[in-house]
Order: C-alpha cells, then sequence, then structure tokens
C-alpha cells in the first residue's frame, strides 16, 4: 500500500520531475544540436525530428533502469537517518529547485550542465538535513562535491585539445589542398570508421546503462568497436561515396536522396548533358561572403552579403521609420478581429471561436515555432550594433573552404550528432527521472531507497515525450547563444567540434573525470576556433556568458534547495503542542 499521506509530495514531485525533464529537452538537447543547425548539415527541421527520435529511442530503449538514491556520491546515506519520509522529502526539494532554476536559465539563454544543476540540488538538501558533513566534499573517487568545481577547467580544455587535434589533422590533410574535394572524398570512409568507433565507445561508455555493455572487457570491446566501425566505413564505401561522386563530381543534378539508397548502381547512372555547365550540386554552407582567397565553384560570390546587406537595410529602415509609419503596438489595436465573440467565451458557439481560431493557432505556433526559427540569423546578430559587429569580425578571422568539400563532412556530422543524441538521451534524462523514481519507490513500496532505485520503462516514455516537447517548444532559446555565435561554423569544423567532445566524455568516463557534455562541446567549440590562428576568431563575450551560467548554478541551485528543505523540514506543525 502506498504512503497516501504523502500523496501531495508525490504529486509535487512528478510535475516537477516532468519539468525538469521538459527543460533537460530544452537546454541539453538543444546544446547538443546547435552546432550541426550552425554548420548548416542539419535544417531545424531536420534537427527537430533526429532530436526526438534519437533521443526519445535512446532513453527508452537502453535507458537507465536504476536511478542513484545519493546521486554518485554527493551526500551520505546516512543523511536520511532512515526515515523514508525524510528521504522523499529530500527528493522533492531537489527535483523543485533544479526544475525551476533550469527553467530560468533557459529562459536566460543560459546553456548549463543539467547534471551539475541536479547535484547541487542535491548537496543543499544534504546540508540542509546532517550539516556540512553530510555532503561528501572532497574528490571521494570522482565523486565528490570538488569533481564539479574541477569539471570548470577540465572538461573545456581536455575537449578544446581533442577538437583542435582533430581539426587541424582535417585542415592539413584535406582543406588546405590545391583542390581539397578528392581527398576528402577519400578520406571519407577512414573518417566515418573513426567517428563509428567514437561512437561506439560513447554508448558503451556512456550512453547505455542498461545493457551493461561496461561489462563485455577489454577484447569485447575492441571487437565491438573495430567491427561496428568496419561495417559503418564498409557501408560508406558502398553507399556515401558513390552518391557524393555523382552529385558534387558529376554535378548530376537530377540524383535526389533517395538515390543514395542505389549504391554501387550510381557508378553506372549517365548525369545529364548540361550538368557540367550548371551550379555546383550542393549545398552553400557558407556563413558569410567569400573573401579572394576563398571559392566556392560556381555559386555567387555576394549571395550572402546580399542577404545580409538586405537584412540591415531592414533593419535601418525599421530603425528610421517610426516617424512614418504606425507603431507595432498601434497596428495591434487597429487590427479588426475577423472572429468576434458574442458574449462569454464559454458559451458553445464562442467556445469553439475560441479553440478554433484563437486557442488553436497559438498552440500551433508555440509547438512548431522552432521549425520555423531562422538560427542563424539569430546567431549573427542584428547588423549595425555592436553585437553584430563583433560576431562579424570573428567570422571574417575564420577561412572558408568549398562547398563540395564541406560536403563529404556534413554526413559525418549529422551521424555523430544523432550518435551522441542516443546517447543522451540514454544517460542524462537520468537527472529528472532518477529522483522521480526514488520519489515513487519511497511513496508505493513505503520504505527507504537503498542506493539503487528501479526506474519503471513507462517514466522513462513519459520523461523522454517530455524531453522532446521541451527542445521543440523552447529549445531555440538555447540554440541561438551558440553555433555561429562563439565562432564560425562549417561542417567540416562542426564534426571536429562533436567528435572531439565525444572523444573527452568516453575518457573522462573511463578515469572518473568530472566532465559535463555542455561543458566538452563548448570547449571543444574554443579548441577548434583557435585553430584559425587568431584569438579575435571566437566572440569571447558569448562564451563568458556561458562560463557565468556554469559557474552560478553550483551555489545558486545549491543553496535554493538546502533553504527549501530546511523550511519545510522544520516548518511548524499546526495542531501540535510545541
Amino acid at each position: 500500500m502506498p504512503y497516501h499521506q504523502w500523496d501531495y509530495l508525490m504529486a509535487i514531485g512528478t510535475m516537477f520531475a516532468l519539468l525538469d525533464a521538459y527543460n533537460i529537452g530544452a537546454n541539453d538537447v538543444a546544446n547538443s544540436f546547435a552546432t550541426s543547425v550552425a554548420s548548416k548539415s542539419l535544417t531545424m527541421p531536420q534537427a527537430a525530428l533526429g532530436a526526438s527520435v534519437m533521443e526519445f529511442a535512446g532513453a527508452v530503449s537502453v535507458g537507465a533502469r536504476t536511478a542513484d538514491t545519493i546521486k554518485s556520491g554527493i551526500i551520505k546515506a546516512s543523511a536520511f537517518q532512515g526515515n523514508p519520509g525524510v528521504q522523499m522529502l529530500a527528493f522533492v526539494c531537489a527535483i523543485v529547485t533544479s526544475s525551476i532554476w533550469l527553467m530560468i536559465c533557459t529562459a536566460l539563454s543560459w546553456p548549463v550542465s543539467t547534471t551539475y544543476s541536479i547535484v547541487s540540488c542535491v548537496a543543499g538538501v544534504g546540508v540542509a538535513l546532517g550539516g556540512a558533513d553530510a555532503v561528501n566534499w572532497g574528490w571521494n573517487g570522482g565523486k565528490g562535491l570538488a569533481t564539479i568545481f574541477a569539471g570548470f577547467g577540465i572538461a573545456p580544455a581536455i575537449a578544446a585539445g581533442f577538437g583542435a587535434v582533430v581539426y587541424l589533422l582535417v585542415k592539413f590533410l584535406v582543406l588546405l589542398r590545391k583542390n581539397p574535394f578528392p581527398y576528402a572524398l577519400a578520406a571519407g570512409p577512414i573518417v566515418f570508421f573513426t567517428a563509428a568507433a567514437v561512437m561506439t565507445l560513447s554508448i558503451i561508455y556512456k550512453g547505455a546503462p542498461s545493457l551493461g555493455l561496461k561489462k563485455l572487457g577489454t577484447s569485447g570491446t575492441a571487437a565491438a568497436v573495430v567491427g561496428t566501425a568496419a561495417v559503418v566505413a564498409l557501408l560508406s564505401v558502398l553507399f556515401w561515396v558513390p552518391y557524393v561522386y555523382a552529385k558534387v563530381a558529376r554535378k548530376d543534378y537530377t540524383v535526389r536522396w533517395y538515390h543514395f539508397f542505389l549504391g554501387p548502381f550510381l557508378w553506372f547512372r549517365q548525369a545529364p548533358a548540361d550538368a557540367q555547365e550548371r551550379l555546383v550540386n550542393v549545398q552553400d554552407y557558407r556563413i558569410r561572403a567569400d573573401r579572394e582567397d576563398e571559392t566556392h565553384g560556381n555559386i555567387a560570390k555576394d549571395a550572402v552579403v546580399d542577404a545580409e546587406s538586405q537584412d540591415g537595410k531592414e533593419i535601418a529602415e525599421s530603425a528610421d521609420s517610426s516617424a512614418q509609419h504606425d507603431s507595432h503596438l498601434a497596428k495591434q489595436f487597429e487590427k479588426v478581429d475577423e472572429h468576434p465573440l458574442d458574449g462569454p467565451w464559454y458559451e458553445p458557439s464562442n467556445f469553439y471561436i475560441v479553440m478554433r481560431y484563437k486557442a488553436g493557432p497559438w498552440i500551433k505556433h508555440k509547438l512548431f515555432y522552432l521549425l520555423s526559427y531562422d538560427i542563424h540569423a539569430a546567431q549573427r546578430g542584428q547588423a549595425g550594433t555592436k553585437e553584430g559587429r563583433r560576431i562579424a569580425e570573428a567570422y571574417e578571422r575564420a577561412k572558408q573552404y568549398p562547398n563540395e568539400t564541406e560536403a563529404c563532412f556534413s554526413f559525418v556530422q549529422v551521424l555523430t550528432a544523432c550518435v551522441n543524441s542516443f546517447a543522451h538521451g540514454a544517460n542524462d534524462l537520468s537527472n529528472a527521472i532518477g529522483p522521480w523514481a526514488v520519489i515513487y519507490h519511497v511513496w508505493h513500496d513505503m520504505e527507504l531507497a537503498g542506493k539503487k532505485a528501479p526506474v519503471h520503462v513507462w517514466m522513462l516514455v513519459v520523461g523522454a515525450i517530455c524531453l522532446v516537447i521541451g527542445f521543440l517548444t523552447f529549445g531555440y532559446n538555447i540554440m541561438r547563444v551558440l553555433g555561429n555565435k562563439i565562432t564560425l561554423h562549417s561542417p567540416s569544423r562542426g564534426f571536429s567540434m562533436e567528435l572531439g567532445s565525444a572523444i573527452t566524455v568516453i575518457l573522462a568516463s573511463q578515469y572518473g573525470l568530472p566532465v559535463s557534455t555542455t561543458m566538452c562541446i563548448t570547449g571543444s567549440t574554443i579548441g577548434v576556433a583557435l585553430c584559425n590562428g587568431d584569438l579575435k576568431a571566437i566572440n569571447w563575450r558569448a562564451v563568458a556568458w556561458i562560463f557565468a551560467g556554469w559557474v552560478i548554478t553550483v551555489p545558486v541551485a545549491g543553496t535554493l534547495a538546502g533553504c527549501l528543505m530546511g523550511i519545510v523540514l522544520n516548518a511548524p506543525h499546526f495542531g501540535q503542542n510545541p
């Protein structure tokens, strides 16, 4: 029989656990796909689809089936003093505070670590329960609170190093060639092999806790990694190489995405007679206009300039037209309601009008706003402003490479983004579902949860749905301060950033180093940007804003959670004698 006297705690814990999952989707998932969208390897609708499928699949299929009741060794189990009610209340306070803090950070466009948020809240609750001695402040085998502070420097620095190494290899072996496309095409299977090996290790060590893949042993892990990578490389030879060759080298503009599955048969496909006379048959990956030392085939050089100039013209016209045109607020007042209400809104006839023409379109706009959001314009900033000039200057410090070459790395970047998303869903959703599982276990079984609490599949399903909704409805608020907001992106750079971040997470998992995926991708982005050879190729103000969010999370989230726990735990019980 459940503890029905604690039903209200169960209800509060459930609501805020789902809110926390929503915020993880808005903050963390957006973090994962910002690089791919910024480099134009994926459009916003494609990123939304990829994130929805991969995050949900990772969370439900191989997500954690147990939850750590002391959150990785931060708070000692003895702090609960054997009282299940106190344990339940502790995790309710922790998840309430964490979800509210993540909502605030997402609204402020702060990409923070969702892991550090919940860990800080648990630590604050521990201090409220048993004082400073209830929390492991030291290293504690890589599980103490000191690891959080160490992670601020360790994670970004290591990721920056790996990201830089990967990009420098790509840069000097492929990009700087006089004609880089043949080298990019030839190196494709090798790049796919490397990326697949790293992504397989990522799933083994971080992204599949319920499968027990860490127990494969050295030989089993090596066989799984090499075997998976070899299969991916072979598939790239059979399908990817002929597809890219037909589309780029032959300029066959009749090739569609579904022709990819024809594989080797594309070698025998004849391109139209006028194919070589047409524009390069690839997407334009440029973020700014070409310089004199850059070339992108037959694509018009001034296309991006014209677009940016038009943006600047529109902004200038908007700023100078206040005396000639009605304000936006005036237009709203003067707008004629085509579907007016006659009487109270809750009357049957009016209720239909509200749902059909007012509430319905508003809900649709909010749910699908991300799909039409111009992320590149948001990251570039407004022309003519200090921010816009600062970002434009950073772009000028980075060289852009031919679209034909960048297209080769675009495919690999999509692979790394999707696998990282799968691993993220499997692993990081537990930041919300873990506390919820502990709350449910104590409420349902009327006993103190041990070191591990079971996580039911239905919890993972509900949490994954909230995570996806969070990304779709609020993720744009985080994506707009990442990617090109920090430095100029391209598929070759984005692939290096994501691979460098994944390598860091894998090594950290093996050696017990404290890292956050948020910090890893940010550090890797900085490392790749430094390969431009100019410190001004980075928008350091954007980096400082992100770093501030990391640092502030720990004391603020911990303090708020501790205060909430202390107030509720020690509140007077009315109706009882003191």
